[in-house]
This record gives C-alpha cells, structure tokens and sequence, in this order.
C-alpha cells in the first residue's frame, strides 16, 4: 500500500484523479479505433451500459458476421470489448441457453433461426410451455442453404423437383424401411425449407417421410453411416458432403425463393430493456461485420477466419466455393458464378423485414406449430424490433439507399409458381394443397 502521510492528497482523491485520467485514455482509444473502421459519418451515441454480452453462434457460415465483428474487434470498437461469442452445440442448446440469460451462465442473444424467437416468446418450445419474451433486431443472410440427398438416389435424378423421390421413397416404406428426412430444429427455417420442397413435390413430410433433428455439424457424419435419406442445413455441410462423397445437392435454398431470408440476429427482451445503449452497439458492429462480409474481396480472407478451430473447424475448401457462389452439385451438375451465394449485406439484407417473419410464421400456421387464429400481425410487432435496426443504421452512417424504406418486402414468388402477400396470409394458406391439417 502507498503511504498517502503528508502528501495532502487523500486516497480517495487520487482515485477519483486516477479514475478521469483512465477514463479520459479509454475514450480516446475508443475514438482512435473507430477511425479505423470507416464506414460512414458516425452520430454521437451514448456509451453502453455494460461492456460485454454473451451471444451465442451455431457452426454454420450464416454466422460469419458475429465471428467478424469479434474477430475484427468491432464489438470493442464500439464500446463493448468484453462481448463474447459462444458455440453452441444445437439449437435446443441455444434455446435452453437463451432461457437462463447471461448472468445465470447462459447467453443474452444469438445467432439464431428466424422462427425461433417466435416459438419462445409463445412458449411453444420451451419447458412448461413458459414463454420468453425474445426480440429480432436485424436478418444475418440471404440464400445459401441446401437440400442434400444420399448418394442412393442419384439415379432418381432428383433435383429442384422433389416428386422424382415419391416411388423410391414408396418402394423403401414398402420393403419396411424408415425413410429419414433431417432438418436442425422443428419449425425452424431448415424445417420449413424441407417441408416446402418435399410437399411441392407432392411428398407428405408428415406422412411420407419421417422427419428428424440433426445438429449442423452433425449432418454429414449421420448420412454417411446411413441415418437419414435426406437433410437440409445451411452451408458449409453441404458442400462438405459433396467432398466426401457421401450425397449430393438436389437444390439450394435460393432456388426455392430467390432472395430468402435465413438467419436472424436475436435477443432477450430483457437484455434490450436493460441495455438500450448496449443493443445499438451491438447491432453496429453486427452491420459492420456485414457490410465486411457482403465484399467479394473479403471471401477468401473471411472463409479462413471462420474455418478456424473455434468457429467451425472446417477446411477453406468446404466452405469458399458457395460462399462465391460456386456449386459442384455433386451429381453431375456444376455452375460457377451463380447468383445463390450467401448474402450479408447489400439489397436489404440486414434489415427485418416483417413481412419476412410473417411467412415464417405462416408456415408454421401450415403445419401446425401455431394454431390458425395466430393474429400474425400482431405477433410480428411484438418479437421484431426493425425500429432499433433503422436506429442503429442512422447513427453508423447508413446510406439512405440502404435502409429500407417500408417494413415490407411486397409479394414474394415461389419456385413452385406460389405467392405469399403479407398482408394477406390466409390466402396463401388456403392456396396450398398439402399441409398438417388437410
């Protein structure tokens, strides 16, 4: 201890000197780092209430803009360099992590499906039917998943059309087989992706087949020892199965619906209520690390950060090529500079759009995870936050041009010839032929 005897000075007072002098350093660190990292005419904002958070990420290269913005120190660039970004080993996992908060060793937000806030906030997927108020602040991607087959139905030649399965399918119900379709979570976009495909191929996925969760990192392995006939997750397993020569790409996600959302950004209400300050600097970091993403110089550098050992442990290889845009189908097909590569940022990207979140949630309606007087509307206002998205955008200098300005994308187009207009979700509803309560 200092001896403070005749200095006139008590110990109080030079902590209190001690304390303006660091804190005085640490804004201009803070300040110097942010020029750094141009991205456009910051606004002065107000300093976060806490300077961490856990978030927690799947194994998948949609989360690439939490990997990012932690890798790249955004997250300290803006006021919070003690926000951890934490693997999750499913999303049962991040949900029941989701459900105990930060401070109780869980995770305040996540890397997560877009149905899952929903399912949580209404209680549908949590023990005892307890809801958690949860909250969606930004979309993470667009496109890039895939459906992927095993290697014994490459002779079906089954591709964007799922009906070339049925007969084989039929035959192995027939001989007393279990046909297998794999998907990460139930209700969750990969879910519904499955569904949509299977049914528009005019396969049951209730009936047809018989549906199952898989983990993401886990899908590969389990088809090449025979567990499942088909699965669908996003990237970069797909093309890793492709590699190995375990299966084949029938279709990615993009050629389902062009321009679809996948990933969201979300978050405890909770956390949002404590940390207002907090959740915009998170969200600018998360659109930083987007805008970094979105650029086609940054791939190659990008593909060999979140290939890393604790991000996803995989080869640059299984990762680069979709991420481009370059897809070995694995049956025979190969296309080069496609236009379904995974996009982070430009054409809205980031940006909730509500409209969006009102398919998901129809969907859901569709095969029974929501009943269907579900008032999707007011469902929607509820769990996405896009005001705290258009917040967060103005004070980082988002150009006009890339700020939406409606909270809905319009009339959206299917593959299969189907529209869904949000404004209107019965419709599309009564359009569909197969479904949970047919």
């Amino acid at each position: 201890m200092k001896n403070w005897i005749g200095t006139g000075t008590s110990p109080k007072d030079v902590t209190r000197r001690d304390f303006l002098v660091s804190s005085a350093m640490t804004a201009g660190l803070f300040m110097a780092a942010r020029k750094l990292f141009p991205s456009g005419a910051y606004a002065a904002t107000a300093a976060p209430e806490v300077t961490g958070a856990k978030l927690g990420f799947i194994a998948l290269t949609d989360a690439a803009p939490l990997m990012i913005a932690k890798e790249k120190g955004l997250f300290a660039k803006f006021g919070m360099p003690d926000v951890e970004v934490l693997k999750q080993a499913s999303w049962g996992a991040t949900r029941d992590n989701l459900m105990l908060g930060g401070a109780a060793n869980g995770i305040d937000g996540a890397h997560i499906l877009t149905p899952l806030p929903y399912l949580m906030h209404t209680g549908k997927v949590t023990q005892n039917n307890q809801p958690m108020p949860m909250a969606i602040v930004a979309r993470l991607n667009y496109d890039c998943q895939g459906i992927s087959v095993a290697q014994e139905y490459a002779g079906t030649g089954v591709g964007l059309d799922a009906s070339k399965l049925k007969d084989a399918f039929a035959a192995k119900k027939a001989a007393g087989k279990e046909v297998k379709a794999a998907m990460t979570f139930p209700g969750g976009t990969h879910d519904l992706w499955l569904r949509y495909w299977l049914a528009a191929g005019g396969i049951d996925p209730d009936k047809d087949v018989s549906t199952i969760v898989v983990p993401p990192p886990q899908m590969v392995a389990n088809m090449k020892v025979g567990n499942m006939d088909v699965f669908c997750v996003g990237e970069p397993w797909n093309e890793q199965l492709v590699h190995q020569g375990v299966g084949f790409t029938a279709a990615t996600t993009g050629e389902l619906w062009k321009g679809h959302p996948e990933k969201a950004l979300g978050l405890r209400a909770e956390f949002i209520e404590k940390n207002p300050n907090a959740t915009k600097a998170i969200l600018m970091a998360v659109m930083e690390a987007q805008q970094w993403c979105e650029a086609k110089e940054n791939k190659d550098e990008m593909a060999a950060i979140i290939g890393k050992r604790q991000w996803m442990n995989v080869p640059v290889a299984d990762i680069i090529g979709r991420l481009k845009g370059d897809i070995n189908y694995g049956n025979g097909r190969v296309a080069n500079g496609t236009d379904f590569y995974m996009k982070f940022w430009k054409g809205g990207v980031s940006y909730p759009f509500k409209s969006h979140d009102a398919w998901f949630l129809a969907e859901n309606i569709r095969w029974g995870k929501f009943a269907p007087t579900t008032d999707v509307k007011a469902l929607v206002d509820q769990v996405n936050r896009e005001d705290l998205w258009r917040e967060a955008a103005k004070d980082l200098g988002v150009a006009a041009a890339d700020i939406p300005a409606s909270s809905s994308r319009g009339v959206e187009t299917f593959f299969d010839g189907k529209t869904f207009d949000p404004a209107n979700p019965s419709a599309y509803l009564d359009s569909l032929k197969i479904k949970a309560s047919a």
